[in-house]
């Protein structure tokens, strides 16, 4: 086949299958200029200038009281959800193979152990702990055409990168929160502005934008001129990586890991004077443009901390160790069994009902791996219905291949819903209608579930989720009330060094 055959065919079969960058014009992968590139992708100038101003400007005093205090609840969160994420298969594989690196001493803490490791290394597997549960924080979404619960996990990238960065320095409570704060902000702006074709097609978001979060709180430790901090973002865009095909193996923490790792190596090349494109985020073969098509400037141009993203939209804290997506369906369920006595033996059906974004990520339905079952609203479901709670000490192979789930699971139907559909994707709308042996039909409707801004988590329901992870953990009851208290007043803590302390073995 001739070159100009080729082009021509492959240019046509883009156009049939609809691999566009824009909902207008379609792409095609040909080598070419792309016709309708000038009028789809926005110019914006020094975009990346601006986002490395916000980072290297920003003061305590210029972030609300109630942004800070949320934050506190979101570290809190993540600190226990390392100590638990300790116990997990996973922890111990990156132990071996950092062994097998001779990393095995100095640096930051590995929360849960008593070890320590050069800063990117202790950030890796404090990241994958954190995250290997699904049991994090979630960025929501504030416009209708950008998925509810389908962008970041935001502490998972920035929390680790930052802790090691901050113990590393002998840097202060303070320092860690604005550096936390100015990481999740921008980490939560740039998938929000980031076409949703980004998710769509693939990518998973806390891999790939969450390193823009962790770049931004060790640029901000490391004391960066906004110079060197957009050298930081362009470093950080190279190392942007994530699959949803992963969701379900050990890969999907492993992303979230390797993005708040990524933010410290980013920021210790620059600081050693690394270069790299300081345009990285609006050029036309930079960040938006490469892995989503297009993106809504204004998002970073008109609402970079404008409000900022912990304070509105918000970010979900997590009752359940599983996809977010699952959450408003099981805090309903939770209620009708509770209210209606519903008994497993008495069910005939369960019908869920959600949008096709919901069905596109929850896609393990019939799961025989814990790991699957976190995305699987078929086990969601049926274990409630069994055994009226869903822990981590759940969402196990074992439990996932017990007969009586395994059979309860096949009275479950999930399906795409025409109302919930309707309802737009800015909510996580879940029809529940369950039908009884007995010919009783119980429904139940949820847009929000348990720890989202609507119904929200207080400091002391998230204290009550980091006993529990100690308690899982096997971790003293001592420390963590401690851990507790110290958070509570981060912003007065003298050195990070005592926190992490009470983490570590």
């Amino acid at each position: 086949m001739q070159r100009r055959d080729f082009l021509k065919t492959a240019t046509g079969a883009a156009a049939t299958l609809g691999l566009s960058g824009s909902k207008d014009c379609a792409m095609a992968s040909t080598g070419v200029d792309h016709p309708c590139k000038e009028a789809s992708f926005p110019k914006v100038e020094k975009l990346t200038a601006r986002v490395a101003e916000f980072v290297v400007k920003t003061q305590l005093s210029d972030i609300p009281n109630e942004t800070i205090e949320l934050g506190k609840k979101s570290i809190l969160d993540g600190l226990g959800l390392a100590l638990s994420g300790s116990k997990a298969e996973t922890a111990g594989l990156v132990q071996k193979y950092m062994k097998s690196l001779g990393c095995g001493s100095g640096g930051a803490s590995v929360l849960g152990f008593g070890v320590k490791m050069p800063a990117r290394f202790a950030a890796l597997a404090n990241g994958i702990s954190i995250h290997v549960d699904d049991y994090d924080d979630t960025q929501l979404a504030s416009a209708k055409d950008r998925v509810y619960g389908l962008l970041v996990h935001p502490t998972v990238c920035v929390l680790p990168a930052a802790l090691a960065t901050a113990e590393v320095g002998n840097m202060s409570g303070k320092d860690l929160l604005v550096a936390y704060q100015v990481g999740v902000e921008v980490e939560c702006k740039i998938a929000e502005a980031i076409s949703p074709r980004h998710y769509e097609d693939g990518f998973h978001s806390t891999g790939t934008c969450g390193v823009f979060g962790g770049t931004s709180a060790c640029a901000r430790l490391k004391g960066l001129d906004v110079v060197h901090t957009a050298r930081a973002f362009a470093i950080a865009a190279s190392q942007a990586a994530g699959l949803r095909e992963n969701f379900g193996t050990m890969m999907k923490p492993f992303q979230a890991g390797h993005a708040t790792e990524s933010g410290v190596v980013a920021a210790d090349f620059a600081a050693l004077g690394w270069t790299g494109a300081e345009q990285i985020l609006e050029a036309e073969r930079g960040f938006f443009h490469a892995y989503g098509g297009t993106y809504d400037p204004a998002v970073i141009t008109e609402r970079l901390g404008k409000p900022w993203t912990l304070q509105d939209p918000g970010v979900s804290i997590k009752p359940f160790p599983s996809g977010s997506l699952t959450h408003p369906g099981m805090t309903e369920l939770l209620r009708l069994i509770r209210t209606n006595s519903i008994r497993a033996a008495d069910v005939a059906q369960v019908e869920v009902g959600t949008n096709h974004n919901m069905l596109n990520t929850l896609i393990h339905h019939r799961p025989t791996k814990g790991l699957q079952a976190k995305f699987s609203m078929e086990f969601c479901m049926a274990i409630l219905l069994l055994d009226g709670k869903a822990d981590q000490t759940k969402f196990t192979d074992e439990v996932a291949n017990r007969p009586d789930v395994q059979e309860m699971m096949s009275r479950v139907r999930f399906y795409n819903d025409s109302e919930a559909e309707k309802a737009g994707y800015d909510k996580m709308t879940t029809i529940l209608k369950i039908s009884l042996r007995d010919g009783r039909v119980i429904s139940g409707h949820a847009d929000f579930g348990k720890g989202s801004p609507a119904n929200p988590m207080s400091y002391d329901d998230v204290a009550e989720k980091l006993l529990g992870c100690a308690a899982f953990a096997e971790w003293p009851t001592s420390k963590a009330n401690q851990v507790i208290d110290m958070v509570r007043k981060l912003e007065d803590v003298s050195d990070v060094r005592m926190l992490t302390a009470l983490c570590s073995k």
